[in-house]
């Protein structure tokens, strides 16, 4: 598969857009990346996925998947080779990045938790509001 080919597939869902970040292409749905081809130079495409959906494609198809070096890719972040991938593959990864993204912005429209069993980090105390000081002249 081809860059172009990975656009084309990205498109092809439901509300999705192309849109940047840092310069980049990155594809959307409801304002939210899914995909982007930040690391496209290199012959990736780059999908938005949770840590189980990323282990459960690098194990089956580690010739074509692979996390994300460093945070990013502790957070699901993963490639995909483009040139080794088959049409189906990546319209299944395309597939599941875009689902997974169109069903975090449904819960954070309803309200509901950002993620299945777990809470939204807290800030701790919350800090009273203070009176900004003006600049001396």
């Amino acid at each position: 598969m081809t860059v172009d080919d990975f656009r084309r597939i990205a498109l092809s869902f439901d509300g999705a857009e192309e849109s940047s970040h840092m310069e980049q292409p990155d594809f959307r749905v409801g304002g939210r990346i899914f995909a982007t081809l930040a690391s496209a130079s290199q012959g990736y495409g780059n999908l938005m996925l949770t840590l189980e959906q990323q282990t459960a494609f690098v194990e089956e198809l580690p010739e074509v998947f692979f996390p994300i070096a460093g945070g990013w890719g502790r957070m699901g972040m993963t490639h995909i080779r483009l040139a080794a991938a088959p049409e189906d593959v990546l319209h299944g990864a395309l597939h599941a990045a875009w689902k997974l993204r169109v069903e975090k912005n449904a819960r954070s429209k309803s309200g509901a938790r950002t993620s299945p069993g777990k809470t939204k980090p807290s800030l701790g105390k919350r800090r009273e509001a203070t009176p900004k000081r003006r600049k001396k002249r």
